[in-house]
């Protein structure tokens, strides 16, 4: 006897395999380094939401370099009064994952 999936089981697999894996597992290096205590995806929490991040950036080539710095020694200014705390528990090589992902938003 053959088992087939149902119509709609083959396409949530599909789905799921067009998500890209760098998006998931930076989702999962925010987490573990405690971005998402201050950020969210969509909304503003005390940082800004990362889809303003990314819009507020995007087309601007310096953005990467100068928010990954960001990332690491904190910063403030850009988005009101807040600063962002410094973060030496994030690698250089780290910071730059988050921020690509941040910026792919």
């Amino acid at each position: 006897m053959k088992h087939c999936l149902p119509l709609h089981h083959m396409l949530l697999v599909c789905a799921c395999a067009l998500l890209p894996l760098p998006v998931l597992a930076d989702l999962a290096l925010a987490t573990a380094k405690n971005c998402m205590a201050c950020h969210n995806i969509d909304k503003k929490v005390v940082g800004p939401a990362y889809k303003d991040v990314a819009a507020k950036y995007r087309g601007d080539k310096n953005a990467s370099a100068r928010l990954t710095a960001k990332v690491m020694e904190g910063g403030g200014g850009v988005w009101g009064v807040v600063k962002m705390p410094s973060n030496p528990q994030v690698s250089e090589a780290e910071a730059k994952k988050l921020v690509a992902w941040v910026l792919s938003q």
